[in-house]
């Protein structure tokens, strides 16, 4: 048997950030975001090791490497999200920082794995 999706560090990562977000949006944001920013911002860093885990499953490479992408679209979205909870000061510019720097790792390591995967399968 392969290795399973929960052996792949970015995984392990981006579900760390998934947590990570939800008690900074639970402990900062305002209880009326509930349905706006805060939903939004969540279901984006769920997205990053959803998509990693289904695209691993996938029968291919090649749509492995699709959903790689999708989970860098839903990183982009979490980052543009945590800087715009910073600009409103929903959080403080450290934790927006940490989370970035977070991000900014992450998005080092899809990069790694979509690079490292033949796609002509």
């Amino acid at each position: 048997m392969g290795v399973s999706f929960k052996d792949l560090k970015v995984w392990q990562r981006s579900r760390f950030l998934a947590g990570k977000i939800y008690i900074v949006t639970k402990n900062y944001f305002p209880k009326e975001e509930l349905y706006g920013l805060t939903l939004q911002i969540r279901r984006a860093a769920v997205s990053i090791p959803s998509n990693i885990a289904e695209g691993h499953r996938r029968a291919s490479n090649k749509e492995f490497i699709q959903f790689l992408k999708i989970a860098r679209g839903s990183l982009a979205e979490v980052e543009t999200q945590i800087i715009v909870a910073g600009d409103i000061h929903y959080v403080d510019l450290k934790i927006v920082d940490e989370i970035t720097t977070e991000i900014e790792e992450i998005g080092k390591m899809i990069n790694g794995l979509i690079n490292s995967l033949p796609s002509n399968d």
